[in-house]
């Protein structure tokens, strides 16, 4: 008699989503087959910020040790005025930190998380992957889903998960709600060596300069080797595309009313990457019989509140527990994943929204905003960051179950 287990979820998208949902299933004895459309797995992009939350995520995955070698632990999150290069206030992230929220708090370029997910995948006899593939087309048979590709390659499973982003083909297939929505931010990202690096910023922090409808973050990657720089403005600029190459001239003016550090860093870049940042209003059904998303494609947020990787690896440990609870019945699964995870992805997208605002307020609000932040002890910053960071009881009780079979 063959095992539930036997037959493979197909996942489309090799992102950080799609491979660590092929891992969590891997976790619990559950192959997966992961599609990619690009020619080969990788990543692009800079610099990403992780939260303890996702390291909750990672000591299920088994991969603390390997993340934590390629991470860098700032001892502060800063934010400044940009307007005045005054400090605004300060969230130390040592031990009070971390007696909290159990984890630390990282910085790690997003090219070495995704490596570290791939490789742990391709360790594993339970993943297969397949790059160059499209999926274009999914039927749901009843008692499994066929996948078709452009190449005219099928894939068969027992369910599929769409982790395939912002732009996905999945959830049009699924909800068929469109173009995902221009928020009028642009975001501008550079890597620069630690040696180019004016000495006197070469900070041990998160930093974010906040200013008027813009904002600049700097912090180390790679234990220190490099820094990363990201300048966010209010643009009606659009783009479609993660990989542009920006204008120095727009970037320019758009800093122009902000002070000396701010602009000395950002003329210290000769090349830079251009983002149209994009999301989506939360919607509360993203599954259909053994179809679900995942990650931005079930949740697309701004990246105000840095968690578009770790709601994505969150999303995966928590599918893959409530696979394994429904024992096989996939169509209960995913209503169970969709429930247990709308609330909380859709906070975060709202939140992440307000954060924005937070971040470029003008006038009275900024100096509102300042007073406000600046009045906080690192005490009161911490319980309003419960809600994102401490302990999810409904999503840890599967995570606690999953390293206990691991142990």
């Amino acid at each position: 008699m063959s095992n539930w287990k036997d037959r493979p979820v197909v996942i489309v998208g090799g992102g950080i989503g799609g491979l660590a949902a092929a891992l969590a299933l891997a976790r619990h004895g559950i192959g997966s087959q992961v599609v990619e459309q690009a020619p080969e797995f990788k990543e692009i992009g800079a610099g990403i910020q992780l939260g303890p939350n996702v390291f909750w995520m990672f000591e299920v995955l088994g991969l603390i040790e390997q993340i934590s070698a390629l991470a860098v632990f700032p001892d502060n999150l800063i934010m400044m005025d940009s307007i005045t290069g005054e400090e605004v206030t300060r969230i130390p992230l040592g031990e009070n930190f971390r007696r909290k929220f159990h984890h630390p708090y990282a910085l790690i370029h997003r090219a070495d998380l995704h490596k570290v997910l791939l490789e742990a995948c391709r360790q594993s006899n339970l993943i297969r992957l397949d790059a160059s593939q499209k999926i274009v087309k999914v039927d749901d048979t009843g008692d499994g889903i066929l996948a078709q590709a452009e190449s005219g390659r099928e894939y068969r499973g027992a369910a599929l998960i769409g982790a395939d982003g912002l732009w996905s083909t999945i959830r049009e297939m699924l909800v068929g709600d469109g173009k995902p929505n221009v928020a009028g931010h642009i975001t501008y990202r550079a890597v620069l060596p630690t040696s180019e690096m004016p000495e006197k910023f070469r900070w041990p922090d998160m930093v974010l300069w906040a200013g008027e409808k813009v904002h600049l973050v700097h912090y180390p990657l790679r234990t220190g080797e490099l820094f990363n720089l990201v300048a966010v403005f209010h643009s009606n600029r659009y783009e479609e595309g993660w990989d542009s190459f920006g204008d120095p001239a727009e970037l320019n003016e758009r800093f122009a009313k902000t002070c000396e550090p701010v602009r000395t860093l950002l003329g210290k870049i000769e090349s830079w990457r251009m983002w149209v940042l994009c999301d989506r209003p939360p919607i509360k059904e993203w599954s259909r019989g053994r179809i679900a998303l995942l990650g931005d494609a079930a949740h697309p947020m701004l990246q105000y509140l840095a968690q578009g990787a770790g709601m994505s690896i969150e999303d995966a440990v928590c599918l893959a527990d409530r696979v394994v609870a429904a024992q096989g019945d996939y169509a209960a699964a995913m209503r169970a994943y969709q429930q247990a995870r709308y609330l909380r992805t859709g906070r975060v997208q709202i939140m992440a929204r307000v954060y924005g605002e937070f971040y470029h307020a003008a006038g009275v609000a900024r100096e509102l905003r300042n007073i406000m932040l600046g009045a906080r002890s690192p005490e009161d910053a911490m319980a309003g960051m419960e809600w994102l960071y401490g302990r999810q009881p409904e999503l840890m009780r599967g995570a606690a179950a999953t390293a206990a079979m691991a142990s």
